[in-house]
């Protein structure tokens, strides 16, 4: 589960999404195009963000706290206490509202994976595949990503447990993501314990990046706060991360919260004091009333819920088909996920991400656990989503 690492940002592996792009700009579309590649929300956005934005719109010539509003913390705490029936984090010591997650996925590795680990090179391990950025997180704090596998024998879910015990000595940091990007898998009680405990065995933390955790079709996720509750485990243990791109429809909003460890905090406010880039205000507002408003998230559930059940509908009979618990994916098992998303744009119009454009071969030898996969994103209007799907079918059926 390891690799030699490149020491420059510019050796690391294209980026997925202009590799895509070469991949397809040889050829035509077989048919009117479908975008089912990029995860980017396409429901509408609430009309509240519009007005709340235009009413404080002055304050874009004020500089924003770079700790964020008190009334944006004391939002957050609020939905976290009523999403994960646990008590509400103190908005002043462990809240810190971000600029979009990415930033808090990156900056957190920066201000606390320390530069050497017993003396060692410190270890960051991922799970495979993966959001690039927390490869990168990994190389820009000098870490040696690890990149664990997260196939169907483990149940789309990274078995940290079983990574050489050499390395765990050594690591960090580990990121895990549920909902999981991909794979639509969802990480239970028992497993973020599990993990909790190997966190404290072994002296690292977990970040758990829980974006897709708002978009599910039946019962709600359990997250990484409520399992710390549960195990009264350490909380500078843990970053928990959350956004409103997906939850909310907003992607062009740049809002999300990280949630840490008092002592921790101090750390990841001090790298936001000098590097960061606080949300404007007007901004924040609109954050904080869509932290406290739970029926546009509904509504929002409900028409993923109908795309998913056209692709039960249309897929269910398809081999390579997984029906997801959770996230707007389908990881769909096709053979050859390059030659597949070829085929599919050649002939259907219909632009799908390779899998293995979001995973790594873990080492010489080994296999890309995304090769034989595609990605596809429901995240279009539910006509749209259906043309794709019935392509899909057509193309790969």
């Amino acid at each position: 589960m390891n690799m030699e690492q490149p020491r420059r940002f510019s050796d690391l592996p294209e980026y997925a999404f202009p590799r895509l792009r070469k991949l397809l700009a040889p050829y035509s579309p077989g048919a009117a195009p479908v975008a089912m590649s990029i995860g980017e929300p396409q429901h509408a956005v609430p009309p509240m963000v519009s007005e709340i934005i235009a009413r404080h719109g002055a304050d874009f010539s004020r500089y924003p706290p770079n700790e964020g509003t008190e009334d944006l913390r004391e939002a957050i705490s609020a939905w976290v206490a009523r999403r994960y029936g646990v008590r509400g984090p103190d908005p002043e010591t462990t809240i810190l509202p971000l600029n979009g997650t990415r930033e808090g996925l990156f900056n957190a590795a920066l201000a606390l994976s320390p530069e050497q680990k017993d003396g060692q090179r410190p270890v960051v391990l991922l799970p495979n595949p993966f959001y690039q950025c927390y490869a990168v997180a990994a190389l820009a704090v000098g870490a040696e990503p690890v990149y664990v596998p997260a196939t169907s024998e483990t149940g789309f879910l990274p078995d940290f447990a079983a990574v050489d015990p050499g390395l765990l000595a050594r690591t960090t940091i580990v990121y895990m993501c549920s909902p999981s990007n991909p794979q639509g898998a969802v990480a239970d009680l028992a497993y973020w314990r599990g993990l909790l405990e190997l966190a404290e065995k072994y002296d690292f933390r977990v970040f758990a990046d829980e974006c897709y955790a708002e978009i599910y079709r039946d019962t709600p996720p359990p997250g990484v706060l409520e399992a710390v509750a549960a195990a009264s485990a350490d909380p500078e243990r843990v970053v928990a991360f959350h956004s409103l791109s997906k939850r909310s429809n907003v992607p062009g909003l740049r809002s999300g919260f990280a949630i840490a460890g008092p002592r921790a905090m101090v750390e990841l406010k001090q790298l936001r004091n000098y590097a960061g880039a606080p949300l404007p205000l007007p901004l924040q507002h609109a954050a904080a009333a869509l932290w406290r408003d739970e029926a546009h998230v509904v509504e929002n559930r409900s028409l993923y819920a109908r795309k998913f059940q056209d692709a039960d509908d249309i897929l269910g009979n398809m081999p390579g088909y997984t029906s997801p618990r959770a996230g707007f994916f389908l990881w769909l098992a096709v053979g050859d996920g390059e030659a597949a998303a070829l085929r599919l744009w050649r002939e259907a119009g219909v632009k799908v991400l390779p899998g293995a454009y979001l995973s790594r071969a873990a080492g010489p030898g080994a296999e890309n656990p995304g090769q034989g996969y595609i990605r596809a994103a429901l995240v279009a209007d539910r006509e749209e989503v259906r043309r794709g799907l019935q392509a899909i079918k057509g193309v790969l059926g």
